[in-house]
C-alpha cells in the first residue's frame, strides 16, 4: 500500500507532483456518481484524492461496474472479498482486462499499481471516462460526448473500374505549364 513505500525525494517527487496536479476531483466525483447509477451500489461519490482511493482501492466496485456494463465478462466467483493485497490488485487485474473486452483503448488503461499505491488516480480517472462514453454501447447511460462509429462503404467491380478512368484535379494540371524562368548553371546578376 502506498503508506508502506519511502517517500519520493527528487526528481521523483517533482514527477509525483505533475502528476498529482493532473487529478481534477470534480472530474472523479462525476465519475464515480456515474458508476453509482450504473452499478446500483451505495458507494462515496466524494471526488477528492484519498476518498477516490478508498472507494475503488478493493477492485470490487470495478469489477460490479464491468458487469453491469456486461454481465458475467467477469464471474461473479472471480471478484474477490478478501483483504488480501494480491486478491485485490487480483480484482483490479480483471478490471482491466474487462475494460479492455469492452473496448477502452490499451493507452487509455492505467495499471494497476497507480490505483491501489496511489500513483496516478489521474489514469484511473482517464480509463473510467473511456468506459463511460462506451456506455452506450451496452444500454447504460454514456458521459461525454459519443464515440464515432464505422461507416464501411462496398464499391461493385464496375464502380471501381470507372474510377480508375477519372483524373482526379488533386493530381494538378499542366494547363499552362512552360519551363520560363528556370535557369540551371546561370549566375546571380546583380
Amino acid at each position: 500500500m502506498a503508506e508502506n513505500r519511502a517517500s519520493k525525494s527528487g526528481f521523483a517527487a517533482e514527477a509525483h507532483k505533475k502528476i498529482k496536479k493532473k487529478f481534477d476531483s470534480q472530474l472523479a466525483g462525476r465519475m464515480l456518481q456515474w458508476v453509482k447509477e450504473v452499478t446500483d451500489l451505495d458507494i462515496d461519490t466524494n471526488g477528492e484524492w484519498d476518498e477516490f482511493h478508498k472507494t475503488l482501492q478493493d477492485g470490487q466496485v470495478l469489477c460490479r461496474l464491468i458487469n453491469a456494463l456486461q454481465p458475467e465478462t467477469i464471474p461473479e466467483k472471480k471478484i474477490n472479498t478478501n483483504k488480501m493485497a494480491f486478491k485485490q490488485m487480483e480484482n483490479i487485474n480483471h478490471f482491466l482486462a474487462g475494460a479492455q473486452k469492452l473496448g477502452v483503448p490499451s493507452e487509455e488503461i492505467f495499471q494497476t499499481v497507480d490505483l491501489w499505491e496511489k500513483q496516478n488516480l489521474a489514469a484511473v480517472v482517464t480509463c473510467l471516462e473511456s468506459l463511460a462514453r462506451k456506455a452506450y454501447k451496452y444500454g447504460q447511460k454514456s458521459l461525454g460526448p459519443k464515440e464515432s462509429e464505422a461507416n464501411i462503404r462496398e464499391w461493385t467491380e464496375e464502380q471501381l473500374q470507372a474510377g480508375k478512368s477519372i483524373i482526379s484535379l488533386q493530381y494538378g494540371s499542366n494547363r499552362g505549364a512552360n519551363a520560363s524562368g528556370i535557369n540551371f548553371g546561370n549566375t546571380r546578376h546583380m
